[in-house]
């Protein structure tokens, strides 16, 4: 491992029992960018789990702001999109704490999505019903409509990790709708980033995963951006000037 010092640094906040997150966007990032781990407890997906992870959220943030990281990301999606605020008050809880510009991965997706001028989207998650639910939410109050939203009833991040990328494939590939500008494959914790490409090229629409939208938005917002190869369109795309998604009800 080399010891030359990075040209960016980038603080990463886990959920405490996701094995995958962490390797996938190391893999995503260019290696003169450094990445600082720390967790918070979450092995679930249960209202208390969910709820639970933000409890320590101010000791994870000093923590990781103590590797004077030049951003801070948080992420799981399905706390950054637990509510339509629920991204911007992580960010400005973390900021307000470590005085460090954070980025989420619902904040993320969604500028993701900007890029690419997706309007219309299937989501494809891991997730139990509730957690869909308040996802597409999300979406939807952001103004992205969700065609479909496919739930696998998986609670655990441990056993969202154990599903092999083939399944979230076949349901992506079994829900493809022309109707579609994207498909956004939620959640940090599942094996997705090797079939970003092959699933872009059956379905002929960009393909967004978790890890990935939290990838290139940090690049984007630290100024390291660099191509990517094999990791999607998403990965060659600007952010963006100009306003932001605004939430509002339709």
């Amino acid at each position: 491992m080399s010891d030359t010092t990075p040209s960016v640094r980038i603080g990463l906040i886990l959920p405490s029992g996701n094995i995958l997150a962490e390797g996938q966007i190391h893999d995503m990032l260019p290696p003169t960018i450094g990445l600082h781990v720390t967790r918070l407890r979450l092995t679930g997906s249960s209202d208390a789990d969910l709820d639970g992870m933000l409890a320590d959220l101010s000791q994870a943030a000093s923590l990781v702001a103590d590797t004077r990281p030049d951003l801070i990301a948080f992420n799981c999606t399905a706390v950054s999109t637990r509510h339509p605020g629920s991204d911007r008050e992580i960010a400005e809880s973390i900021e307000s704490e470590t005085g460090i510009p954070t980025i989420t991965t619902g904040s993320a997706l969604l500028e993701g999505l900007r890029a690419l001028k997706a309007r219309r989207i299937v989501l494809v998650t891991p997730y139990i019903d509730a957690v869909v639910a308040r996802e597409t939410a999300f979406f939807e109050w952001h103004g992205i409509e969700v065609l479909a939203a496919l739930g696998a009833d998986i609670n655990g991040n441990w056993e969202m990790a154990q599903e092999p990328e083939q399944r979230w494939q076949e349901m992506c590939l079994s829900a493809q709708d022309d109707r579609a500008d994207a498909y956004v494959l939620s959640c940090t914790a599942i094996r997705t980033h090797d079939i970003i490409a092959p699933l872009e090229e059956a379905l002929k629409r960009p393909v967004l995963t978790s890890n990935q939208a939290l990838a290139w938005l940090a690049l984007r917002r630290t100024g390291a951006a660099q191509a990517r190869p094999g990791f999607g369109k998403l990965m060659q795309m600007p952010v963006e000037d100009g306003q932001k998604h605004q939430g509002g009800k339709k």
